[in-house]
C-alpha cells in the first residue's frame, strides 16, 4: 500500500513540474526586455558654453510584445560624480545639425522619437543628439554618455557608454 501512494504521489508531482514548466516555456516572450548597446559617440561645439553630442545605437526587442516609446533621455556623467542631463534635438534639427556641423561627419540613422514602435522579435540602429550646456572640454573629458529609453508603460531601460 505504502509503495503504491509513493508511486502515485511521484507520478503527480512529475505531471504538476510539467505544466508548471509548460507555463514557463509559454510565457517567455511576454515580458519586455530592450537589450542594445552604444555604437558610435560624436561631439561636437556649438560656441564656448554648450556643445552637442550625437549618439548611434542599436536595439533589439526579443519579447512577443510590441515596444513603443514613450521618451528618450541623454546624462552625460563626468568624472567628479556630476551629471549633465541633455536637451534631445528632434529629427529636423538633426539633419540640420549635420549639415552646419561637417566635424559629425554622416548621419547614419535615424533618431529615436517619441511614440515609434519597435516590432516583436524587431532591431533598430537609431540615434539621438542632445545639446549640453556645457563646453566641448567636458563632453570629451566625460565619464560616459547613458541613454534612457522610457516605454509607454512606464518601464526604462538604460544604455552606458563603455
Amino acid at each position: 500500500m505504502q509503495k503504491n501512494f509513493l508511486a502515485a504521489f511521484g507520478i503527480g508531482l512529475a505531471i504538476i513540474a510539467l505544466a508548471v514548466g509548460g507555463i514557463f516555456l509559454m510565457q517567455r516572450g511576454d515580458r519586455i526586455e530592450l537589450p542594445g548597446k552604444i555604437l558610435k559617440v560624436r561631439t561636437a561645439p556649438l560656441d564656448e558654453d554648450s556643445s552637442v553630442a550625437v549618439i548611434d545605437f542599436r536595439i533589439t526587442n526579443p519579447s512577443n510584445i510590441l515596444f513603443e516609446v514613450r521618451t528618450v533621455t541623454v546624462e552625460m556623467d563626468d568624472h567628479q560624480g556630476k551629471s549633465y542631463l541633455g536637451q534631445p534635438v528632434s529629427e529636423m534639427d538633426a539633419k540640420r545639425l549635420f549639415e552646419g556641423l561637417p566635424v559629425l561627419g554622416q548621419k547614419f540613422n535615424p533618431t529615436l522619437i517619441m511614440r515609434e514602435r519597435l516590432g516583436s522579435h524587431g532591431s533598430a540602429d537609431r540615434m539621438i543628439a542632445a545639446r549640453f550646456q556645457a563646453p566641448m572640454a567636458l563632453l570629451d573629458g566625460r565619464k560616459r554618455f547613458v541613454v534612457r529609453i522610457e516605454e509607454v508603460d512606464g518601464k526604462s531601460f538604460e544604455y552606458a557608454e563603455r
